[in-house]
């Protein structure tokens, strides 16, 4: 028996937790997207700052490829204990990156900037992860919508993060504070209450609870990948699953991250400019999450596949109206929001299709590693779009990034 769970629990015990633990997911999501917003806001202007233009776009890498890095050993946690201590540890390690990048303001150092950036990582690896724990003891036709809820939080803090930057460093420069120290030194209060409140209040832990209904238990974390890999290997709905998570995070970020570039090439003034990218980015932000409960009730509805499907098309409609928007902000604003949708739906409804078609005890690891793949994916796609960009125009990267959704639609329909 997995520790913690007993025998006795009953269909009514696991509704009220599962509720309970949605009420504290949905919680620390907006409180751990508070603190991611509040800093990513202001990275690229930091590392800019600091070390010139040719920083900016690293710093924004190091955020996603250390998602990805963090994941693994989070991971490595959730499949001998439970989501609580993955979930914890990621959060800590955010904030202890929050806190690296506070201190890289204050004495000016670069490297000590991208290695505080490289673990803030680790709190966007966090609110990923927690996902998959509204999975857990989710009856399975509310698994979908349980899922999008969680991912529906991040909504607030996302919204809500970048307008707090300014106020804080507003607030904390009578104590000395360099300006952009402020925004990652919320960061890192913000991932800490995360972490406090997770590890006392998610108790009972959601995956050992469902570990123990199920009679199962954790195998020792040596070997995870390897086991995660062939899981997914072996199953056509993981492969699925993982395909439709990784193309539609690559088709998001490589197009939104040039997309101010291309509005920077027809709109020179630089107060216009700030206005209307951060008008565009705030559109493409509400159509990746605003939505995200319609999507999970339309999986839970109709299916996993069907809607997977659904956002491949969107994120093809977007692409075509975001490739010919020329200096049309609105029909580039449209393009965005779909670009959002399409993530949404490909998002939400392949980390259900993907949860619940692997074994209960080999779920953490696949799921970990599904982000990990995610997240390279997406950090190749946004370094590979400024090249693309620079060389061919922003036209180009959407009809490539158009391309690059015919592989997943021909892996659903087969």
């Amino acid at each position: 028996m997995t520790p913690g769970v007993t025998s006795t629990a009953t269909p009514v015990d696991v509704s009220s937790l599962q509720r309970r633990t949605l009420s504290l997911l949905v919680g620390t999501q907006i409180v751990g997207g508070l603190g991611v917003a509040s800093g990513v806001s202001v990275g690229a202007l930091l590392a800019a700052s600091l070390a010139g233009p040719w920083a900016a776009g690293l710093v924004g890498s190091c955020a996603v490829i250390g998602a990805a890095l963090i994941a693994i050993p989070a991971t490595r946690l959730m499949r001998t204990g439970g989501r609580r201590p993955g979930l914890v540890f990621a959060y800590s390690t955010g904030a202890a990156g929050a806190l690296l990048v506070t201190l890289a303001v204050v004495v000016s150092s670069v490297p000590l900037l991208f290695l505080g950036t490289l673990l803030f990582g680790g709190a966007s690896a966090a609110n990923l992860q927690a996902r998959y724990s509204a999975v857990d003891l989710a009856a399975p036709d509310r698994r979908a919508r349980h899922l999008s809820i969680v991912v529906w939080a991040t909504t607030i803090g996302a919204v809500a993060g970048p307008n707090l930057a300014p106020l804080t460093d507003r607030l904390l420069a009578p104590w000395g504070m360099p300006e952009y120290g402020g925004p990652y030194l919320f960061s890192a209060v913000a991932f800490g209450l995360g972490a406090v409140v997770l590890l006392t209040v998610l108790r009972p832990d959601p995956l050992l609870t469902a570990r123990g209904l199920a009679g199962e238990t954790a195998t020792p974390a040596r070997g995870v990948w390897r086991e995660a890999a062939r899981t997914i290997r072996d199953s056509a709905g993981a492969r699925t699953g993982v395909a439709a998570v990784a193309v539609g995070h690559v088709v998001m970020v490589g197009v939104m991250s040039m997309t101010p570039v291309h509005i920077g090439a027809y709109v020179h003034d630089h107060g216009d400019l700030l206005r209307i990218v951060g008008l565009v980015i705030s559109i493409h932000i509400t159509g990746m999450y605003a939505l995200s409960p319609l999507v999970g009730w339309l999986a839970d509805r109709f299916g996993r596949r069907p809607v997977i499907l659904g956002g491949a098309a969107l994120l093809v409609l977007a692409c075509a109206l975001s490739g010919t928007a020329g200096e049309h902000t609105w029909r580039l604003s449209i393009g965005m929001a779909l670009l959002g949708l399409g993530w949404s739906a490909t998002m939400v409804a392949g980390s259900t299709l993907l949860s619940e078609s692997v074994p209960l005890e080999r779920r953490a690891g696949v799921q970990g590693l599904s982000d990990v793949v995610m997240g390279v994916a997406g950090a190749s796609a946004g370094a590979l779009s400024g090249l693309v960009v620079d060389l061919f125009g922003y036209p180009v990267l959407t009809l490539l990034a158009a391309v690059a959704v015919v592989p997943l639609v021909a892996r659903v329909l087969r």
